[in-house]
């Protein structure tokens, strides 16, 4: 059982591991602090059984990471594990293909039960919340937008989230070690699979898929 981990605070991510421990004591566990670190696991070919991901991570914007990803490794079981406890933040998390939701003040029981129920095949839900979601009109309203993030390969993505940070396409170029050419043409790629015509229009399409209320 490979597992993977990918949050930005390393005293999570040990409470995190103490927890799996507790129901899979014999599992394989590998640990990541940032989107970067995610992908670069995943494209080596090491695809884990489970990610358990953080909402507020680096080289994300909100629900971002989980629609790509999502999108990328659509068999890859997701469970989201957040500060947020918001049942709007919830549904739109398990609209977007997380399997689970567990909020970093649950108990480490309720940890391991998520994750042997995800494993399962089934989905898993804080117990305080109601049986049947009803998603509201701002979750279907990201939708159309989650399809065309899907819709970007996996250096777009990274393009998109740098550009959304403020770099300039020669810093892009320089970070991700190509061309300043090449950046354009991604970016350009980029317009037009979500439908805009600028940077502007790009990361306020990006902002759409943001959590409201930021917390640790």
């Amino acid at each position: 059982m490979n597992i993977l981990i990918v949050d930005d605070h390393p005293l999570f991510r040990h409470a995190l591991i103490q927890a799996i421990r507790q129901g899979l004591p014999h599992a394989n566990i590998q640990e990541t602090a940032a989107v970067n670190e995610l992908y670069s696991v995943l494209e080596s070919g090491a695809e884990p059984d489970l990610v358990l991901l953080d909402l507020n991570l680096p080289g994300a914007s909100g629900f971002s990471a989980l629609v790509h990803v999502r999108a990328q490794y659509p068999a890859l079981p997701i469970i989201v594990v957040s500060a947020h406890e918001e049942v709007s933040i919830i549904q739109r998390a398990i609209a977007h293909g997380a399997m689970g939701y567990i909020p970093k003040s649950a108990h480490p029981n309720d940890i391991s039960q998520a994750i042997e129920q995800v494993l399962e095949g089934d989905i898993w839900l804080p117990k305080n919340l109601p049986h049947h979601l009803n998603f509201d009109a701002r979750a279907a309203d990201e939708t159309a937008l989650a399809e065309r993030i899907q819709s970007l390969t996996p250096q777009q993505f990274r393009v998109l989230m740098m550009v959304a940070e403020g770099l300039l396409n020669k810093q892009i170029a320089y970070e991700l070690e190509v061309s300043e050419a090449t950046i354009k043409a991604h970016v350009t790629a980029i317009f037009r699979k979500l439908g805009v015509q600028n940077r502007t229009q790009a990361v306020l399409a990006i902002g759409a898929l943001n959590i409201d209320e930021q917390k640790i």
